[in-house]
């Protein structure tokens, strides 16, 4: 397992735990409006008891069907609080990764990324004070094997994790937080399998 998957590992076990007690709360909360929506829809039946069986039958069906849909509007608000804490943790912990497990993982970004063409390559003041021993070199080894060159820039770039590729005067966002806003969806549709379905 190589560390990416050991820290999303990590990350979707924490995120179960965290997921497990915020939908716990989320099941109370409804629980509680169900009940005090029980309650409201019992004081109206006895106020017109006076009417027709059919007519309070009526009435107490349309108190099940709005506790109902209350108690699956408060579980699917829940739910997209849980999934949204899940992703701003992942892209938190990818932020406060210690530098071997961070470039590594933009190594393979750069495997993903480079283009078979001359660039350069740009990363933030942080990242560039950071950078180990050699890795320009795996840069350029990098482009070279997709059959481009990729210059470091020594201008850098306010980006929070991750770097910007320019090719040809175009710039490549390929920063944590660009990767994150492309697959939000695919993301947030794989955490709530995780989380609720496989649960």
């Amino acid at each position: 397992m190589t560390g990416l998957e050991k820290m999303k590992s990590q990350i979707l076990e924490e995120a179960k735990v965290s997921a497990k007690e915020i939908l716990a709360d989320a099941e109370k909360q409804a629980e509680a409006m169900k009940e005090k929506a029980k309650e409201e829809a019992e004081a109206v039946c006895r106020e017109i008891s006076q009417k027709s069986d059919e007519e309070v039958k009526a009435i107490e069906e349309r108190a099940v069907s709005s506790c109902d849909l209350q108690r699956r509007k408060a579980l699917l608000t829940a739910k997209q609080e849980i999934i949204a804490e899940v992703l701003a943790s992942a892209y938190q912990t990818l932020l406060e990764a210690d530098d071997e497990t961070y470039f590594a993982m933009l190594r393979k970004m750069l495997h993903k990324f480079v283009l078979p063409q001359e660039g350069e390559i740009c990363f933030s003041d942080e990242d560039l004070k950071r950078l180990p021993q050699g890795f320009e070199e795996e840069i350029q080894a990098i482009a070279k094997e997709k059959g481009g060159a990729l210059a470091l820039s020594k201008e850098s770039r306010r980006v929070h994790g991750g770097f910007v590729l320019i090719y040809g005067g175009i710039e490549e966002n390929c920063t944590f937080e660009a990767m994150f806003s492309s697959k939000r969806d695919e993301l947030s549709d794989e955490v709530h399998r995780l989380l609720f379905l496989e649960a």
